[in-house]
């Protein structure tokens, strides 16, 4: 029997859908929202309770529409409002629940308030947006936008530059003025009538900007400095937080998640505090950046996987600093990272299944809120991109055409393996519903090639199979919903794993049930005498027999103590 938490989203799991990827209904090659609502059924069966949506606001979608032209209007690529209303509508008729994702770090260039603030210094809009002058003719810092390049475009009209921490097409709203928060907060307030439940916020902690705007530091071999460190968590970004939730968040029943790079631990803990004044949770970045390149000229650019030890420090780190005080937000893979499998697991033909249950096995165990990448429940892989042409994704051209044609900090076929590990395309291949023309997404040809594997790996296979992936997170997803150890336990390493580099195993403990979590990480076969409790019952495996002692490759299972 279900059981309810104090706060709903906190035994919720969601589900990311795509749009662009996820199915076309209308025969251009591009998801769309009826293509959503079409699918619907399928997502209910694997039993989620939140849908996020990335943006399917109006966008030139130089950035897959992370650069929004009118926040209150859906793009005609995805459909209408009519149409989002449709699909709000019958999700919630399945019990599910529909959270939108807000990008208000930045706007698109094509924004009515950006049109305006161009037009010079005297403008009403002109301090939506952050101007500064030139130094000594060059851009006011040495600041390097995440997508490569200076973090300041020239703006010939006035004289001056503006920022934009990604694309030039990016411009950093100014959230020092309180004009454009209240703007926000409006827009926010607009899509909760709606009937939207809640808000995922695009790098929302980076919306505080320093109070002064000096150089950076430069890694050798960079043009520019990363920006990352001078502008994330800034010095009023919980005032503003603040403000955001007295506005918008405490007049509906809303689930928030901020994307915060860059945050800690100690940051995370006055976001998602347990006392509700700013965020519910957030997205932390640490443990999705512990196999970037130890060039830090390179940043994430890198083909290595990331050992167990670092991994599991990591995790731990989480579980334990922010129990009692704070929230997790739980993924492996989403919309800008590689395909879970591929990066933490075995994507080879022999081990995929179990790995990726595996990987799925210690993450929805652990306290938090989990998210499931439109995909990940199928096993979906990498794609074999082979060139660079191959790839759309704005971030991989760049930092292609920045690090091997400009700076020369690495080859061409290496930045390609790089690319192949974690270009941000890997997770937007279409969804692979069957084995028929592109994995039936689309009857079109699809905006970005699907991976060739679909006819093995595809929803109809799987649906169609009592051991695929797909049917082991339902187990999980039930698990979660029927035991509020899952939820409410403490998490605690068992005895003797902390410097395991082959398994993983904690507990999870309340007041009536432990739970025990056991992994092997590697294609080998293991014996670990905590394998197998001397008195419990299995609850879940990725395997169809228990072996006690002995764990076979990748192998996972959950056992309840008492």
């Amino acid at each position: 029997m279900t059981y309810s938490p104090k706060y709903w989203w906190q035994n919720a799991v969601v589900y990311q859908v795509y749009p662009r990827s996820f199915q076309d209904s209308n025969h251009d090659g591009i998801g769309d929202l009826k293509g959503v609502t079409s699918r619907l059924d399928y997502i209910q069966k694997l039993g989620v309770d939140i849908i996020w949506l990335n943006p399917i606001y109006r966008s030139p979608n130089v950035d897959n529409g992370y650069d929004i032209s009118d926040y209150r209007a859906i793009d005609p690529t995805f459909g209408s409002l009519a149409d989002f209303k449709e699909l709000l509508a019958a999700a919630h008729q399945r019990g599910l629940k529909i959270m939108m994702d807000l990008v208000v770090n930045h706007s698109s260039d094509e924004h009515e308030w950006f049109q305006q603030s161009r037009q010079g210094k005297t403008n009403p809009y002109r301090d939506y947006y952050i101007w500064r002058d030139p130094v000594d003719g060059h851009a006011p810092t040495n600041w390097g936008s995440y997508f490569s390049g200076s973090a300041w475009q020239y703006d010939e009209a006035s004289g001056q530059y503006y920022l934009h921490l990604f694309a030039t097409k990016q411009p950093d709203l100014n959230w020092e003025n309180p004009a454009l928060r209240h703007s926000v907060y409006d827009i926010m307030n607009w899509w909760a009538n709606l009937g939207v439940d809640g808000f995922r916020m695009d790098v929302i902690n980076l919306i505080s900007k320093p109070a002064t705007y000096q150089d950076g530091q430069k890694e050798r071999g960079e043009a520019f400095a990363n920006v990352e460190p001078i502008v994330a968590n800034g010095h009023r970004i919980h005032e503003f937080l603040q403000e955001m939730n007295q506005a918008v968040m405490q007049k509906h029943d809303l689930v928030t998640v901020g994307e915060t790079p860059g945050a800690s631990t100690t940051d995370a803990k006055q976001y998602a505090n347990l006392t509700e004044t700013e965020l519910n949770m957030v997205f932390e970045f640490e443990h999705v950046s512990l196999d970037g390149n130890p060039n830090p000229a390179l940043g994430k650019w890198n083909d290595q996987k990331v050992s167990l030890p670092a991994l599991r420090t990591n995790l731990v780190k989480w579980q334990t600093e922010l129990a009692g005080q704070a929230w997790n937000s739980l993924y492996w893979n989403n919309h800008d990272q590689p395909r879970v499998v591929s990066r933490f697991g075995d994507d080879s033909p022999a081990y995929r299944v179990v790995s990726a249950k595996m990987l799925a096995t210690i993450l929805h165990c652990l306290q938090g809120t989990p998210y499931i990448y439109a995909g990940e429940e199928l096993g979906m892989t990498n794609a074999p991109f082979a060139s660079l042409a191959a790839y759309q994704d704005l971030e991989s051209q760049n930092a292609y055409r920045q690090l091997v044609e400009e700076e020369h900090l690495v080859d061409g076929p290496t930045m390609l393996k790089y690319l192949a590990a974690h270009s941000r395309d890997n997770a937007r291949t279409p969804m692979q519903w069957d084995a028929s023309l592109n994995a039936g997404f689309s009857d079109h040809d699809p905006w970005l090639a699907v991976n060739p594997n679909y006819v093995t790996i595809n929803a109809k296979a799987a649906l169609a199979d009592p051991d695929s992936v797909f049917y082991h997170y339902q187990k999980l997803i039930q698990l979660r919903h029927d035991l509020p150890v899952i939820t409410e336990g403490k998490f605690a390493l068992v005895t003797g794993n902390e410097n395991d580099a082959q398994v993983f195993a904690y507990t999870r403990t309340d007041e009536t049930t432990t739970l025990l979590v056991v992994a092997n990480f590697t294609a080998t076969t293991l014996t670990r005498s905590f394998a197998q409790p001397t008195a419990g019952t299995l609850l879940l495996s990725n395997y169809t027999d228990d072996q006690g002692t002995t764990l076979r490759p990748y192998e996972a299972k959950v056992y309840q103590l008492n």
